[in-house]
């Protein structure tokens, strides 16, 4: 039923589950520098701390504090600085 993933040494942990509503990852990222792929649509909603991100076909970082969301769309790559331990919730779909 739930799925444990690890990327980058340990520094992101995930776990995903699917219901009802389709596929859910919920995770946390330590400080770092990451990129990552998509292979569907993503709406990632920061749960706590804080996500700077750079969006496909976007030449800047936006900061992404807890309580907000962006979205990213199938077969894109993404960018991620966090500067402080960070939660998230990433549904897909």
């Amino acid at each position: 039923m739930l799925n444990v993933n690890e990327y980058f040494d340990g520094s992101v942990k995930s776990i995903g589950f699917e219901n009802s509503d389709g596929k859910v990852t919920a995770g946390v990222m330590a400080p770092g520098e990451y990129e990552f792929g998509t292979s569907e649509d993503e709406l990632m909603k920061v749960t706590s701390g804080e996500l700077i991100v750079k969006l496909p076909d976007s030449e800047e970082f936006q900061s992404f504090p807890a309580g907000t969301e962006f979205k990213v769309a199938a077969n894109k790559s993404f960018q991620l600085k966090v500067e402080q331990a960070t939660s998230y919730l990433c549904i897909y779909g």
